[in-house]
């Protein structure tokens, strides 16, 4: 029996890991286990972050917010199951927000707790706009438990970034930003922060993956992790294995509130930038190139002629252009596909927009793009971004009377009548055919087409009428692609949409 035990025992340490380990040999059956003499000849150590720690907490330090009363009145009372602000459970949660526990009676000081580091000697501090956003007042706590009053440098909430200063009458310990290009999935992270007021709380992980976007921000690049991260840690520090600051801990994803292993990191190389800005002149400056721009589907790219490998991730279709922006001075049009800014691969819209934003105002921006499949390339002088960027883009002018279908398609098309334009909330003098029917399970109605959408244009050019759509239309059809490529105004938005030939289940025949 001890000769059974001895070699279940040497199986089961065998299975719980690879390292090598030496047991003693069952000789005899009167032989007993002599446990002593189990002897680890080759182990691989288990990281040890201990160095690390030691050398850059000093730099670390906890935020508390008194909020104004107003923002805490507002902010009490919990998150009745639904999660901060009233999103429900799942959607990306904010650690450091403050919560409660039922409706106070009379507005109360609510105080919300965040994290941060001293990034030079001077005092200078970053954390999260939203760890500081509506603050009466803001308080520090260095890592040897002295507080100090802080004052808010400046914020900028499209990177939910904000810089403050505090003053000590000596120099402090501060850690430095690295180089968040370089950062690889897989590598050791260490995460330090304030989650639930633990101040000087360590925990470590690895990167999960890089450029995430979860719908934060215009700007999203997250870098995701999953060393645990929770309320409280928003503002910390992100920390690679030489002690650089790679990220600012902001976000996770969680179906319950607290740590599943997903968070999200704003990237070294963005707080570099902006941190900067808000330092110098207590706000962002950005560049501004005047195009909306949307992700290219199958469909698109099968109507437009354009490499069907990888679509979506192929570069941004310009959907609408601005009156009077950079990219109409510069001859850009809807339907260009943006491929590279200052020779960056642009793969999405939210990489064109980081780009272009990146670009200091009144500089170029060298930018290449594809028209009717052939590449193009433009010098755009950049612009500053106004503070409604949105505002500019109009469509088309003109407009006739007449009423068309297409049955290839599936939709009924109409003329946009002053009474349509109202309904649809539409500028005056806004031209296109809108779809006032979309035939079941037709090509229009797989594509996602709706009753209200606004043709305004078939690929690259313009219409102004049902019959023009039409027309249109065909002449797409008989180019032999296969797809129909529509621009369409839905909810006051432009956007592309591809409509695949090859799924009209009825023939074609009916409207």
């Amino acid at each position: 029996m001890r000769q059974s035990l001895s070699r279940a025992a040497a199986l089961s340490l065998a299975l719980l890991g690879s390292t090598a380990l030496i047991c003693p040999p069952a000789h005899a059956a009167d032989q007993s286990l002599d446990t002593s003499a189990i002897v680890a000849k080759s182990v691989t150590p288990v990281p040890d972050f201990s160095g690390l720690v030691k050398a850059v907490s000093p730099a670390v330090v906890s935020v508390d917010v008194h909020l104004k009363l107003h923002q805490a009145s507002d902010n009490q009372g919990g998150d009745n199951g639904q999660g901060q602000q009233g999103l429900p459970p799942g959607f990306p949660q904010i650690p450091g927000f403050p919560f409660g526990f039922g409706a106070p009676q009379q507005p109360q000081a609510v105080e919300a707790k965040g994290s941060g580091f001293i990034i030079n000697s001077s005092g200078i501090i970053v954390t999260n706009n939203h760890v500081v956003k509506d603050a009466r007042t803001v308080t520090v706590t260095l890592s040897d438990g002295n507080t100090y009053p802080a004052k808010i440098i400046g914020t900028d909430p499209k990177t939910d970034l904000a810089v403050l200063k505090i003053s000590v009458g000596h120099p402090l310990p501060y850690v430095e930003l690295g180089d968040s290009t370089k950062v690889i999935p897989g590598e050791w992270v260490i995460a330090m922060g304030n989650p639930f007021g633990l101040d000087g709380t360590v925990t470590a992980g690895i990167v999960s993956a890089l450029g995430r976007d979860i719908g934060d921000g215009p700007y999203d690049r997250f870098i995701q992790i999953d060393a645990p991260i929770n309320e409280g840690n928003s503002g910390g520090p992100l920390f690679d294995q030489q002690g650089k600051v790679i990220g600012v801990n902001t976000a996770i994803l969680s179906p319950s509130g607290g740590s599943v292993g997903i968070g999200f990191a704003i990237p070294s190389n963005t707080i570099k930038r902006i941190t900067a800005q808000l330092i110098a002149n207590g706000k962002v400056v950005r560049g501004y190139l005047g195009v909306a721009a949307q992700q290219i589907t199958p469909q698109m790219a099968q109507a437009m002629g354009l490499p069907m490998a990888n679509p979506a991730k192929d570069g941004a279709l310009i959907a609408a252009v601005s009156s009077g922006s950079p990219a109409e001075r510069a001859g850009l049009k809807p339907g260009d596909v943006i491929i590279s800014v200052n020779g960056e691969t642009v793969t999405s819209p939210g990489d064109l927009a980081s780009d272009i934003a990146n670009v200091d105002p009144n500089h170029k921006a060298d930018i290449i793009y594809l028209r009717d499949g052939k590449q193009q390339h433009v010098s755009v002088a950049v612009t500053t971004m106004p503070a409604n960027p949105d505002a500019g883009f109009q469509q088309n002018g003109g407009g006739q009377q007449g009423e068309n279908g297409h049955g290839a398609l599936g939709l009924t098309l109409a003329p946009l009548t002053p009474d349509a334009l109202n309904q649809l909330n539409l500028p005056t003098g806004t031209s296109g055919a809108v779809v006032t029917a979309v035939r079941p399970n037709s090509p229009g109605d797989l594509a996602g087409l709706q009753p209200g959408d606004v043709v305004v244009g078939v690929g690259s050019a313009d219409v102004h009428d049902p019959s023009q759509a039409v027309n249109a239309i065909d002449a797409a059809r008989k180019s032999g692609s296969g797809a129909v490529l529509l621009r369409v105004i839905r909810q006051g938005q432009a956007l592309f949409v591809g409509v695949d030939l090859s799924n009209d289940k009825n023939g074609g025949d009916g409207k």
